[in-house]
């Protein structure tokens, strides 16, 4: 990001999927964006100089070369290999590890500029249902990441932050969901406090694994179809096509179930005299007739609280790292 600004404060998106920083400069918020994994190649010496040549973001160490971000895509298309990727359902992966040390990369390398005391704010996934202790490893390990590279971090949901980032004109009051690679975040929030958070691990990492096994594909080039060409029009020539649109109403409808079993047990709902919005964010929110399948879903359900409209983020990849940038500018 740039290293002057009127408002020294960031936003800070960090997905299972993408990483995703937001500042304000000269009235307009910025956006930097790098997919969330690497891949290893062989070291050499030229391997390495072309790489620092071309300002490629990348380490070296013990007889390899680890490419982190946008970068890693095209080398594991090249390798005909998997991108590794340091976090897995929303969370940093125990079981990858090099988890820790390519977050800690990825951030220094995207967070230039003064660090000294700039507050930054970071989002955090909710708990899937039933397991509301499994974060605080995640969130600490975050913190003090970012504390170590000078900041003053502070934390938000992320679907609460979905809500600051698209909802000012309702007082931000109605329900965010954040539909990204590794979770499914829902947040319902009154006049800006949270009332209800939850998530569920099945969104756009779910339908990329499952598509992958059924077609023998790559599960990153199921990501790649999905994102490029996929869109919901009721029939698919292509056999891809065909089974993502499977596993994408699979998401669909296991999220709506969990909204409307969620929302029906909450006890402390506040009584809305009138109905509330719903937006709907996220990679895995963009193809084509989201919204529309998303709607009629939904429909089919006896959902108990009255909704206004659902809508598509005005950014979708965006709009977690601008609603952590809104509520930073709001502390500073």
């Amino acid at each position: 990001m740039s290293q002057e600004s009127k408002n020294p404060v960031l936003g800070l998106d960090v997905g299972t999927s993408r990483i995703v920083v937001a500042e304000r400069a000269n009235g307009d918020i910025r956006y930097e964006s790098q997919l969330n994994a690497f891949v290893t190649l062989p070291y050499s010496k030229i391997t390495e100089a072309v790489l620092e040549r071309k300002k490629i973001p990348h380490t070296a160490r013990m007889g390899e070369i680890i490419v982190h971000g946008n970068e890693s895509e095209k080398f594991a298309g090249l390798l005909n290999a998997e991108m590794r990727r340091p976090m897995t359902r929303g969370v940093l992966d125990p079981k990858e590890p090099e988890s820790l040390g390519i977050v800690r990369q990825m951030l220094a390398s995207m967070l230039t500029g003064d660090r000294n005391g700039r507050k930054l704010c970071y989002s955090v996934p909710a708990a899937p249902l039933g397991a509301e202790d499994s974060l605080t490893y995640h969130e600490a390990t975050l913190r003090q990441i970012l504390t170590d590279l000078g900041y003053q971090p502070t934390s938000i949901n992320e679907g609460l932050a979905v809500i600051y980032s698209e909802l000012e004109s309702s007082n931000y009051t109605g329900i965010g969901i954040s539909c990204g690679g590794g979770l499914c975040n829902v947040c319902l929030a009154y006049l800006s406090v949270p009332v209800l958070s939850f998530s569920i691990a099945k969104a756009g990492d779910y339908i990329d694994a499952s598509a992958a096994s059924v077609t023998g594909e790559r599960a990153n080039l199921i990501r790649l179809a999905k994102e490029s060409s996929f869109h919901f029009n009721g029939a698919f020539s292509d056999k891809v096509h065909q089974v993502i649109s499977v596993y994408y109403d699979d998401m669909i409808r296991s999220l709506v179930s969990a909204l409307k079993d969620a929302f029906a047990r909450t006890s402390h709902a506040p009584a809305f005299n009138r109905p509330v919005p719903m937006v709907l964010s996220g990679g895995t929110a963009l193809p084509k007739g989201f919204r529309d399948r998303f709607e009629k879903i939904l429909g089919e359900q006896d959902f108990p609280v009255k909704v206004s409209e659902i809508r598509l983020a005005q950014n979708p990849l965006c709009s977690t790292a601008k609603g952590a940038l809104i509520c930073a500018l709001s502390d500073s």
